[in-house]
């Protein structure tokens, strides 16, 4: 005999519950059984700690905002790569 279930009703944002009726239909499942097996892969990925960085995200914010205001107004697509990211800034410039 499988395991005892416990009946469950939630509400579901509407594009959720697309995506639940899609993936069912898909696999040719239950809405029930997907719902089962993404809170199985969550329960196997572990708890991971969100944590606020402020002050990441405002650094962040920064380097965003001092990239728009030196290439602004030049009407193309602003390219860099990755190393210039890296790179700091020459001092006078």
């Amino acid at each position: 005999m499988g395991e005892m279930m416990v009946r469950k009703q939630i509400y579901l944002p509407k594009r959720q519950n697309q995506y639940v009726k899609r993936r069912a239909k898909q696999r040719g499942i239950s809405e029930a059984e997907v719902i089962r097996l993404a809170l199985e892969r969550d329960e196997k990925a572990g708890d991971f700690p969100v944590r606020e960085n402020v002050e990441g995200w405002t650094e962040i914010l920064n380097f965003v905002k001092e990239r728009q205001a030196k290439y602004a107004g030049q009407g193309k697509p602003v390219q860099w790569n990755r190393q210039e990211l890296y790179e700091e800034p020459e001092v006078g410039k």
